[in-house]
């Protein structure tokens, strides 16, 4: 999902495992299991390292080789993000229960994104991103344009 590429960033800015934890307040071990995915790492801990080294999320996904985009914002916007992935469910018709059941997850876990409760789990955000080819920084807020990838 993103092993590659944190690593590529890290070693690309002759920086340690070590360094990089203390970057975002993590054990070493703690992002030694993220680099490797032996853990998923938290969204919000993935955004705080595109923002550290200018990259998004798309990129660190292996979705896009674009590294960044015009006007990337630095904050996830939880609201802005529960009612992107509800338009983008409606768009696909697809309701609550279904994009629960297609993520092998609770229907008010779904409800919880997309009222801006909580911010959307890593895997479920690459599992959409993936299948239906849009953009995780799009999806979180991040950016305006582009929407879908053209990869």
């Amino acid at each position: 999902m993103y092993k590659n590429r944190l690593k590529e960033i890290r070693e690309s800015a002759n920086l340690t495992q070590k360094s990089i934890a203390d970057i975002l307040n993590l054990s070493k071990s703690q992002y030694s299991n993220y680099e490797t995915e032996y853990a998923t790492m938290p969204i919000k801990y993935l955004s705080n390292l595109c923002d550290y080294f200018d990259v998004s999320l798309d990129f660190i996904f292996e979705l896009s080789n674009q590294k960044t985009y015009d006007d990337s914002q630095n904050m996830i916007d939880k609201l802005k993000s529960g009612k992107r992935l509800k338009e983008f469910r409606k768009e696909y018709k697809i309701t609550q229960r279904k994009l629960a059941n297609i993520l092998n997850t609770t229907f008010t876990t779904i409800s919880s994104y997309e009222c801006g409760i909580n911010i959307i789990n890593t895997n479920y955000l690459y599992a959409i991103c993936k299948k239906y080819n849009i953009s995780a920084d799009y999806l979180l807020g991040k950016i305006d344009s582009p929407k879908y990838l053209n990869n």
